[in-house]
């Protein structure tokens, strides 16, 4: 009897401890989603004396900026929406954008702080490299999209724009803002999100789930996923999934070469006592 109340005791204590783990988690992802909340109603809300103004509207400006650039050299451009509700969701789809990249710190941060007590001090060191790595991968590919394959996407698709003549209607670009929008997110998050492949692979290689030889000879079929990821994520133009797809494989050539320097130690004293 003394032995099944000891081992009912160690249920409800391990009980306890599941309750308390959840109830930080909780606690942590709540906080989180308080503050992102907060940061987006902040970026939507208008300005004191203003209507439009707003930290999302700033936030818009700056994304239409690299196509912006290219009208503006062709003697000016305008974009359009063509719905009533369209302007308004454009408004609510940028500020939750930003509410987004800017609590995403905070989300890390939480869930570190929730992983970290139950982390030995080398598991700590071995983890918080990858957890820094993630937000400065995911800019990169952001800044990527920015600064060098949109100003060349956008340049090939305005160039297609044509004068009229005689008996030909001028060809014009109004781009509707949602869809612009959404194709600038799509592609930052699908440049952010590939730049996180040496994460990814690295923490496997850690963890002893893959090695260095086994993506090597994995070498051609990841060349060939990456240019079908880069199909369907970007535009259809060879410029963008070119700069999508060689990325990708320079970084899987990255992760083979790391995987090799954080590769667990392999020993062979499995028989010893």
């Amino acid at each position: 009897m003394a032995d099944q109340q000891a081992a009912s005791s160690d249920i409800d204590e391990g009980r306890m401890s599941l309750i308390d783990h959840l109830t930080e988690l909780r606690n942590r992802l709540g906080i989180a989603l308080a503050a992102f909340i907060l940061l987006f109603l902040v970026s939507v809300a208008p300005w004191p004396g203003t209507t439009s103004s707003s930290i999302a509207y700033y936030v818009f400006v700056f994304l239409q900026a690299p196509l912006a650039e290219i009208l503006e050299a062709k003697g000016g451009g305008r974009m359009i929406f063509t719905a009533l509700h369209e302007g308004f969701f454009t408004q609510i789809k940028v500020g939750f954008f930003t509410a987004l990249c800017i609590t995403f710190p905070i989300f890390s941060i939480q869930i570190w702080k929730f992983i970290a007590p139950g982390l030995y001090k080398n598991e700590k060191q071995a983890f918080l490299p990858f957890l820094i790595a993630t937000p400065v991968l995911f800019m990169a590919g952001a800044a990527m999209v920015y600064y060098v394959v949109t100003p060349m996407a956008w340049g090939f698709f305005v160039s297609f724009e044509m004068g009229g003549s005689a008996g030909a209607l001028p060809i014009e670009l109004e781009p509707r803002i949602s869809e612009y929008l959404s194709l600038m997110m799509r592609l930052i998050f699908a440049f952010g999100l590939a730049f996180e492949l040496p994460v990814v692979l690295l923490l496997l290689a850690r963890a002893g789930l893959v090695t260095s030889e086994g993506l090597a000879e994995k070498r051609k079929i990841a060349i060939v996923v990456a240019f079908v990821v880069a199909a369907i994520l970007t535009p259809p133009d060879v410029i963008s999934q070119l700069l999508l797809a060689v990325p990708i494989i320079l970084l899987y050539e990255l992760s083979i070469f790391g995987a090799r320097l954080v590769a667990p130690p392999y020993k062979d004293d499995f028989g010893d006592d």
